[in-house]
């Protein structure tokens, strides 16, 4: 594996003399629109899972086939399709409302059940009486969404996450010209939130967020624009208070839209510079994926004044202690090579 050290910890009672700790190795493509590598670090080609930056695009079958419309859905609802939500009340009861309007319940869901992030991103533990449900986890929209298909074309719901399942094979289906890639050649393999999931080149991952940025302006306009549209016009759906998706599309509106994954996967592209952004950290640290790609876009010069305000807290966070005393810090060392 040809991976680039990008962000490193260090620790030490005089900042200015702190030793280095830990280093988190990764990679980072930055592609245009028309699929050329501008940019990278490490192996820009790295075969990555693509976890939950995948939501958008599973969400096309629905789009294509008109399920917005003819169920009666709106653009808030697509956006919470796409989302990692944090589990606040804006999104478990749209997630509900979503699943009465289809005439199904959270029993119908198969994503199972989580603490909502949103304790964990505030700093806050769960009242000792909450009671947390399948609608708080946080692809309880994405499992909505692909219940909405069934729901579409009369199929069966009961094994909507099944490999053979027909709306499976529709999202391969419609992924594969996008990608560029053979439905039956995916590296598949189960999400945490037991949909399946496939691997790609980071490059390609980082390709169509760019061509996804563009929005109407691309090949797949109504498709692609109604995604763009949706997450951006909606982030907070998309994400959570304190989320990074949030801040990135919010601190540049209707031109950065943001997906995070799990194991240390985000991507970010912009609508004005035609850029896609893709960073796996090799180790899945949330903390190294985070300060690593507030590194990258000032790095490429797209960071402004409004997006540098709402990512500061992931430029160069302290690290505490239980006791709250800062013993360190979290530092990128992002060093892109033109390709």
């Amino acid at each position: 594996m040809n991976l680039a050290p990008l962000v490193e910890t260090t620790r030490g009672v005089d900042p200015a003399l702190a030793t280095v700790e830990n280093v988190h190795f990764g990679a980072i493509a930055v592609v245009d629109v028309a699929g050329k590598l501008v940019q990278f670090a490490g192996d820009p080609y790295f075969m990555t899972y693509t976890r939950s930056a995948l939501k958008p695009f599973q969400a096309l079958p629905l789009i294509e086939d008109d399920g917005l419309a003819r169920l009666g859905l709106e653009a808030a609802d697509l956006a919470l399709f796409c989302a990692s939500h944090s589990g606040e009340p804006c999104h478990t009861e749209r997630v509900g409302k979503i699943l009465a309007q289809l005439g199904l319940s959270e029993a119908d869901l198969q994503c199972g059940c989580h603490v909502p992030t949103y304790y964990a991103t505030v700093g806050e533990k769960p009242p000792a009486n909450a009671r947390f449900t399948q609608l708080h986890h946080n692809c309880s929209g994405k499992h909505a969404g692909m219940l909405a298909w069934c729901r579409l074309h009369g199929v069966s719901h009961q094994h909507y996450l099944a490999h053979d399942h027909p709306l499976q094979a529709r999202i391969r289906g419609a992924l594969a010209p996008v990608f560029g890639l053979d439905a039956g050649r995916f590296a598949e393999g189960i999400d945490g939130c037991s949909a399946p999931n496939f691997a790609m080149p980071l490059a390609s991952l980082a390709h169509f967020y760019a061509r996804l940025a563009q929005g109407a302006n691309d090949t797949n306009p109504e498709a692609f624009g109604s995604i763009f549209d949706a997450m951006t016009t909606y982030p907070e759906l998309v994400s959570g208070v304190g989320r990074t998706d949030l801040a990135y599309m919010s601190g540049a509106p209707r031109d950065w839209i943001s997906k995070a994954g799990a194991d240390g996967v985000q991507v970010v592209a912009s609508r004005s510079h035609g850029l896609g952004i893709a960073i796996k950290i090799a180790d899945g640290a949330p903390r190294a994926l985070h300060t690593a790609m507030v590194a990258t876009l000032e790095a490429l010069g797209l960071a402004t004044e409004a997006s540098r305000a709402k990512t500061e807290p992931w430029r160069e966070p302290m690290i505490r202690n239980y006791r709250g005393v800062a013993v360190g810090a979290v530092r990128a060392r992002i060093c892109l090579e033109r390709a």
